[in-house]
């Protein structure tokens, strides 16, 4: 087992461009070649496990890839069935995607991940698939992977989501795209929107009115992408908490999408306390630009609405509500439990360590601010837990067991980190 120890740093002021690419819009980048003619050019593609997995399972279902260094051409020759096992790894996004995708498309598809990602529930997406005519089948009903599509004809749909999830909504979206008729997305709340924005940007009809979105099957392959990755402010994150929580410190992080549905993290810190300031840069696909966080005294805040806009983020905030003045209260946040590991629990359990006093509910937390202390904690074989508590070892030190995960989303994690002690 890997293990990884912080000392506590003092102060820093640096600029980062190293940050890694947005794994949503990779995962994005690679699938969505399948639906187009000629071939989509991807910069800056993120070459961690996860998203190079789908890159993998994309060279299965027949797309010719070249790799270049700096860029990553993805040419498709339709769907074809493959000869092996789709392995997804740890990526929930991957397989849920893959589902909408496949559904669709003629021929046998077996897609499988790791232990993690076998004990996440499916049936999110593969339930409403099913009811528009999918034929999805996997252990416990469907729920759990290894999942296998038999693709078909999907029929026209009005689906009322019950959950806000961006993952069920791009599923659904991508299977849309091959249905029989005009098909109608509603959800709870808005959710994140690379899909919708991405395939806009290649001619699909997708059109969004409020929590609806309205969906207009190809009537042919659609244009290639020319898209340059953006920096990942999910993974920026955990440096603006590391400088929000340290005294006298400041970071500069390049080349984010400063898309909305993706800074909101940004946001609650900039509430509690936080100097942030957005500086954009360009604007294609998506807003692209810089964000700048310096230290300021934190208070503790209540988050409720607009979960699933930083639902990835809240561990890593968990930290800085861990040291803020008064108490701070996470609700509607259920999903936490069905992530890489149950983010409530883990969390909870690894702030108990370090001294925190914190109480736990159904659908979320209560963290009472106070000092951290110096502790050895465990990842639970999530990425997000292993990143969070390095950056709370920054305040007092911390070892961190089993940070091999990392590598699914942030292989130099770990190297920037370095640079701030």
């Amino acid at each position: 087992m890997k293990t990884y120890t912080v000392y506590a740093t003092k102060n820093f002021d640096v600029t980062i461009s190293e940050i890694a690419s947005d794994k949503s819009i990779s995962h994005r980048s690679a699938m969505f070649a399948m639906l187009a003619a000629g071939t989509t050019r991807i910069r800056n593609f993120l070459r961690a496990e996860d998203t190079l997995n789908t890159l993998h399972i994309v060279q299965q279902l027949g797309a010719t890839v070249e790799d270049k260094g700096e860029e990553i051409l993805v040419t498709s020759n339709g769907i074809q069935e493959p000869s092996e096992i789709l392995d997804c790894g740890n990526s929930g996004t991957g397989m849920r995607l893959f589902c909408g995708l496949l559904a669709s498309a003629e021929g046998s598809f077996i897609l499988t991940g790791d232990i993690y990602l076998k004990r996440r529930p499916m049936k999110r997406v593969t339930a409403p698939l099913r009811s528009i005519g999918a034929a999805i089948d996997g252990r416990n009903g469907g729920d759990l992977a290894p999942l296998h599509i038999r693709g078909g004809s999907l029929k026209a749909f009005e689906y009322d989501s019950p959950i806000a999830s961006a993952q069920v909504k791009s599923a659904m979206i991508l299977a849309a795209l091959k249905a029989d008729g005009i098909c109608r997305y509603s959800e709870p709340e808005l959710t994140r929107d690379h899909t919708e924005r991405m395939l806009k940007g290649m001619g699909a009809s997708v059109v969004t009115q409020g929590l609806t979105t309205y969906i207009t099957p190809m009537k042919a392959l659609l244009n290639p992408l020319d898209i340059r990755v953006p920096s990942d402010p999910s993974s920026a994150f955990f440096f603006a908490v590391a400088a929000a929580i340290t005294p006298n410190s400041r970071v500069v992080l390049e080349g984010l999408t400063l898309n909305p549905t993706r800074i909101e993290a940004y946001k609650v810190l900039e509430r509690m306390g936080a100097k942030i300031s957005y500086i954009e840069r360009e604007n294609a696909y998506e807003p692209i630009g810089d964000i700048i966080v310096e230290h300021a005294p934190l208070l503790g805040v209540t988050v409720r609405e607009n979960i699933s806009w930083l639902i990835d983020e809240l561990p890593a905030l968990a930290i800085a509500m861990s040291v803020a003045s008064g108490k701070s209260r996470v609700e509607n946040a259920h999903e936490l439990r069905v992530k890489e590991s149950d983010r409530i629990t883990t969390v909870m359990t690894n702030l108990n360590r370090c001294g925190i006093t914190t109480h736990e509910f159904e659908d979320g937390y209560e963290i009472t601010g106070g000092t951290l202390h110096q502790a050895t904690v465990e990842s639970f074989g999530d990425h997000r837990i292993a990143m969070s508590f390095a950056v709370a070892g920054l305040v007092c030190g911390m070892t961190i067991e089993d940070v091999a995960c990392v590598d699914t989303s942030f292989p130099n994690f770990f190297t920037l980190l370095e640079r701030l002690v």
